[in-house]
């Protein structure tokens, strides 16, 4: 069997244009038709099919925490240990350059292709389909989430910049309002190399850190 027929294997899905899968595989060190405008499409129905399946998991959580959650499941390191858990690295057509050096391991690489993959299959078999498929590829995932045992945005977003060898993301306390026993805090959080700032607010410092630091991780995954 060949690493692009266990990819479909591993997708429950096999494409009527093989054409696609071929298209979503390729980067674009590899040349023209190149993955770029599959993985724009990729991206957001990945985020609105995740959205939606907490939203009816989890009727009782406010959006803080589902946003919380949508952005741990759809950020760049989840995207790529997906891909990997499928084989996606196995698939990829890359440029002699970038096969060279091992680029194709890369999570931002990965990230990348997965989501063109999800936007190939939008294409070729339609939403129902993606539905199916990320049910699949996120069963365990989804099935073992919550919002109290959720692997804390801030810690994923530091491992993240950590990754990129720069200094971790920043937390502030800008404001702090209402009485002793009904505070609400309201920080920002800076991303070091970069000129991004995320504010939020909460009714404690550590939540106000945590939605903070989800909505880097969200601004991230979406390419922000």
């Amino acid at each position: 069997m060949s690493t692009v027929d266990s990819l479909q294997t591993k997708l429950g899905y096999r494409f009527n244009d093989q054409s696609l899968l071929k298209q979503a595989l390729s980067h674009k060190s590899a040349g023209k038709p190149h993955n770029e405008r599959l993985e724009y499409l990729g991206d957001s129905i990945l985020g609105f099919v995740i959205a939606e399946n907490l939203y009816h998991r989890f009727p009782a959580l406010p959006e803080g925490d589902l946003t919380k959650m949508r952005a741990a499941l759809v950020c760049r390191p989840t995207l790529a240990r997906i891909a990997r858990e499928i084989g996606i690295q196995h698939c990829l057509r890359m440029g002699k350059g970038e096969i060279k050096n091992e680029t194709f391991n890369r999570d931002s690489i990965l990230s990348d292709a997965l989501e063109a993959v999800v936007g190939a299959l939008c294409i070729d078999g339609g939403i129902q389909v993606v539905q199916q498929v990320l049910a699949t590829l996120y069963q365990e995932r989804l099935r073992t989430i919550s919002a109290s045992g959720l692997r804390d945005s801030k810690t994923v977003l530091q491992e993240m910049w950590q990754k990129k060898n720069l200094p971790v993301p920043e937390y502030q306390v800008v404001e702090k309002t209402g009485a002793a026993h009904n505070r609400t805090f309201t920080v920002e959080c800076t991303l070091p190399g970069t000129d991004r700032q995320f504010r939020s607010t909460g009714k404690t410092r550590k939540q106000a850190e945590q939605i903070a630091a989800a909505q880097a991780l969200e601004a991230i995954s979406d390419g922000d």
